[in-house]
């Protein structure tokens, strides 16, 4: 049974709780099930107790047996602690002392995988459709994946050359560049999509996810032009939280696939993913003379510090020094 307060009205289920506040929050819906996971991992943890019965000490006993019994990366463990954070200060309104006692997880400093221009070229040519003209975006305007398969109709600027990318990593806007030499492509693309979204109306469908409870305030905006996906999915789907049928954004694991295989059929060694042609968009740039901060407000880097680490894999070997042998 549910627990009544003091007016006889059912007080929701802690999970049901944890959605609403995240949703009140505006997370996306992967932040949602990733966040739900780690809570029902803690629960059980500690034999299904009530999370308000437990605290501080048991918050840095799950993320200490995270690390050293589940040998888990730094940045899984992160998530987890933030997961747990948000329950306690968001949904319980505790505030927790901060985590002194926590074994972190070791965090392996790695360079970024870098493809250089021939090995670009020899991926992007093994992909075809749809899948060809996202990853040839990714590696022309140094998107995220996510930034790119959420794009807008009318944050696609054709005439100035320009993609507006909202709510991009730490909820912060950017502008990059859209390449000359894919205008033409995308603007074809986009014309398709627009026959695809009238079909969709005139079989009484068309809406698209709107962020930030834009629906209510603006009820038609949904089945509006300027709000469609730029690579809408094949077909309609049911949204999880609304169960309204909706036409989504084309889904990220399919371009991981799509771009693995083209790896493996171009024969590179490297273990490169969609997000390699980030990498190598910065690293080019940089070759190319760029400046680092230029580079960095394309990226939508906060700090230049995290732009820095593509200057350890430009093709200079040794910092631009000469080998003695080469001498």
């Amino acid at each position: 049974m549910q627990v009544q307060d003091s007016t006889q009205r059912p007080v929701p289920k802690l999970l049901d709780q944890v959605r609403g506040k995240i949703r009140l929050k505006h997370y996306s819906i992967r932040t949602e099930q990733a966040y739900v996971d780690w809570i029902k991992r803690f629960v059980l943890h500690f034999d299904k107790r009530h999370p308000r019965e437990l605290g501080a000490a048991e918050v840095e006993q799950f993320l200490t047996h995270l690390a050293v019994h589940g040998k888990v990366a730094a940045s899984t463990q992160n998530q987890a602690k933030s997961a747990l954070l948000f329950l306690y200060k968001e949904v319980l309104a505790v505030e927790l002392p901060w985590l002194d006692n926590v074994e972190r997880a070791k965090a392996p400093k790695r360079l970024p995988v870098v493809l250089n221009r021939d090995e670009v070229q020899a991926v992007l040519s093994r992909l075809a459709g749809t899948h060809w003209l996202i990853a040839s975006l990714l590696y022309g305007s140094g998107m995220r994946i996510m930034e790119c398969l959420r794009l807008r109709v009318k944050d696609v600027d054709f005439k100035r050359r320009e993609i507006l990318i909202r709510d991009g990593k730490g909820f912060k806007d950017r502008v990059t560049m859209l390449p000359a030499s894919l205008v033409a492509t995308l603007e074809a693309h986009v014309a398709k999509v627009r026959m695809l979204h009238e079909d969709d109306l005139q079989q009484g469908f068309g809406a698209v996810y709107l962020p930030d409870a834009l629906d209510r305030k603006y009820p038609n905006a949904a089945r509006e032009w300027a709000w469609q996906y730029v690579f809408p999915a094949a077909k309609l789907s049911t949204d999880p939280r609304s169960n309204e049928t909706r036409r989504h954004h084309v889904q990220e694991q399919a371009v991981q696939r799509a771009v693995k295989q083209a790896v493996r059929d171009a024969g590179v060694v490297k273990l490169a993913t969609p997000h390699t042609f980030r990498h190598s968009f910065a690293t080019h740039l940089l070759e190319g003379g760029y400046d680092i901060r230029t580079v960095q407000e394309l990226l939508g880097h906060s700090d230049v510090s995290t732009t820095m680490i593509y200057t350890h894999v430009l093709n200079r070997g040794g910092m631009g020094v000469r080998s003695p042998l080469d001498m």
